[in-house]
């Protein structure tokens, strides 16, 4: 299963290298078998597989794969799949088989029912399809991406013979294991290079040209699908002698929408909470939290710290709610139109540090959102950064009861004891 992106990003440093900076409006969502058919449609090797959204359908896929052994695997978007319960009481998201009758049992526990698992919540998330997959050995693992990476102002591969498990400790433990090359936008990927990262990944004899062939393949894949990353994570070889892509991970450059209007229709928002989605329309990233005091922020690292600040002093975040760089006032009023509609709110934080965004931007916004919406609950404000004093003019003008703060610490407190008060 795959890191989430603040991982990679962790990552990227690890190695020196600074990742492509993005302000996307959402990331794009792809199921396993989505992300592995794009890879089949550009000559990539994976797995033979289908796809089942009921227990018969599983079956005639088992039967027509004509397979000695069969993996079943359920198809949500959270990992930790294969460690997961369902609440039909089967545990484990991925099964192996060599029996295709056990499939359609397995899948008649699956389908239809929530598997739970350490990346979704409590109640988990209900499988509306599994994917049967031929299930092949693996004899060696290796790791290896491809990624935009602004240091060099293009694409890097990167690649270790280290591969099936975190390759972020790998590159703390022995970064001699880590390998790099730089492709030039312009003329792509060299015979020369592709083959060297595959001797430099372990591959010999005639693994290592099969090898490269894939790598070529996964660059271009790369480049016609607008990837940011393609991971794949193993990049192993078979005992009988075939270089397969296990699993992948594809991040997607999402300005690029327009022109892979396709590929943006896969996006799987079944899995989302309603509210995501409406916050999606208005360009707004919201994921939904236990506590009751609402972050209203702008950039996805100051909401996570902010969500900690507020439990550091004894409060619990309601959200995670990041605005992102082009900010307009209606954004503003949506947000809390969304933070407002959620009974478990008392309390509402506004975090925000003006590079990019305008100040008074977000102070308009606020005002006619609290006007409108007629604000029953406690609003704390810290605002800092562009046209930041003009920003508190439009606030305390307003004569609404906003409570300001001098810094990120203070407004947290201030949160906090709002909704200790009441």
């Amino acid at each position: 299963e795959f890191r989430p992106v603040e991982a990679h990003l962790r990552f990227l440093r690890t190695l020196g290298m600074n990742a492509v900076q993005l302000t996307p409006r959402r990331w794009l969502n792809l199921q396993e078998y989505q992300s592995k058919k794009i890879m089949a449609d550009h000559g990539v090797a994976v797995q033979r597989f289908f796809v089942a959204d009921s227990a018969n359908d599983a079956l005639e896929a088992a039967q027509r794969l004509k397979a000695k052994e069969i993996v079943l695997k359920a198809q949500i978007l959270a990992g930790g799949r294969g460690k997961g319960i369902f609440n039909s009481g089967l545990k484990g998201g991925v099964h192996l088989t060599k029996d295709p009758k056990t499939v359609e049992q397995l899948a008649k526990q699956m389908i239809g029912y929530n598997l739970s698992t350490k990346q979704t919540s409590k109640d988990g998330v209900t499988v509306k399809k599994v994917m049967v997959a031929e299930a092949l050995d693996i004899s060696r693992e290796t790791y290896f991406a491809i990624l935009m990476d602004r240091a060099c102002n293009g694409p890097v591969m990167v690649g270790s013979p280290q591969g099936g498990v975190d390759i972020e400790e790998v590159a703390v433990t022995s970064p001699e294991l880590i390998f790099k090359e730089e492709i030039d936008i312009f003329e792509g990927i060299k015979d020369h290079q592709a083959l060297q990262m595959a001797k430099n990944l372990g591959f010999q004899g005639a693994l290592q040209q099969q090898a490269a062939d894939q790598i070529k393949k996964l660059y271009n894949l790369f480049l016609e699908i607008d990837a940011t990353q393609v991971e794949v994570n193993p990049f192993g070889e078979t005992p009988e002698g075939q270089v397969v892509c296990f699993d992948a991970k594809i991040n997607f450059d999402d300005n690029a929408e327009f022109r892979q209007k396709e590929i943006f229709a896969m996006d799987d928002k079944s899995e989302n909470e309603p509210i995501e989605n409406e916050a999606a329309k208005y360009d707004l990233k919201y994921i939904g939290l236990d506590g009751n005091i609402a972050c209203f922020v702008n950039g996805a690292g100051l909401a996570m710290a902010t969500c900690d600040i507020i439990s550091l002093n004894g409060g619990k975040p309601a959200n995670f709610l990041d605005l992102g760089g082009g900010v307009k006032e209606a954004q503003v009023y949506q947000a809390f139109k969304l933070l407002t509609a959620d009974p478990k709110v008392e309390a509402i934080l506004v975090n925000i540090f003006g590079g990019i965004v305008n100040c008074a931007i977000i102070a308009n916004g606020i005002t006619k959102a609290c006007q409108e919406l007629e604000l029953k609950v406690p609003l704390v404000v810290r605002l800092e950064g562009t046209n930041v004093q003009e920003a508190q003019r439009i606030l305390s003008d307003s004569g609404l009861p906003i409570t300001s703060a001098n810094d990120l610490e203070d407004a947290a407190k201030k949160a906090v004891a709002s909704v200790a008060k009441k």
